[in-house]
């Protein structure tokens, strides 16, 4: 039995999978390139065997993901690049998408925000690629909460209280840091 440790080696698996970097007590241990058979790659930082530290994998399909990785998920900043134009950057935590992120599709929308457990969660604006925009509380990915939906020119269409994307009633508040208080309803 071999036992790789402190080196830098090749290693091959039965299933045409590749590595080439850093190992320590038999495991892949710092930088190294893991090639997949089936197209895929990770070239970055290992911890025990697992991709740990900055990194990037990209698919065979054409998805990138530049960033942080702790025990062999998304952690930490990122950019996710997809093979359609689209791009999230921000933050994960196990895997997903968490706390403040960009996600821009490539039809021209944009949301800016809070995410959670990879959906839209939390405060945030999304932008259709027309300027009309919704910026507000967002829960599982629809707008749940007080929000301001505005027109492409800018003008405040619907504002108060929203659940599921559909707007129930009006309601004003005063913004955070605004000194004159607003009038509800």
């Amino acid at each position: 039995e071999i036992t790789w440790d402190n080196c830098i080696g090749t290693y091959i698996w039965k299933n045409k999978n590749k590595y080439v970097g850093g190992f320590k007590d038999g495991k892949k241990n710092g930088y190294g390139i893991y090639t997949f058979a089936n197209g895929n790659k990770y070239s970055g930082g290992h911890q025990d065997g697992n991709r740990h530290g900055q990194g990037t994998f990209s698919w065979a399909d054409g998805n990138k993901y530049v960033g942080e990785y702790e025990d062999n998920k998304r952690n930490g900043q990122g950019t996710f690049t997809y093979a359609n134009g689209e791009k999230y950057v921000g933050k994960y935590k196990d895997g997903k998408k968490n706390s403040q992120g960009i996600y821009i599709y490539n039809n021209g929308d944009k949301y800016v925000g809070s995410f959670m457990s990879g959906k839209m969660h939390g405060e945030g604006t999304y932008t259709w690629a027309d300027r009309s925009k919704w910026d507000g509380a967002w829960e599982n990915d629809t707008l749940n909460g007080y929000a301001i939906t505005y027109y492409t020119n800018g003008n405040i269409y619907q504002e108060g209280i929203f659940e599921e994307n559909k707007f129930l009633r009006t309601e004003k508040r005063k913004k955070i840091g605004e000194a004159k208080i607003l009038l509800l309803k």
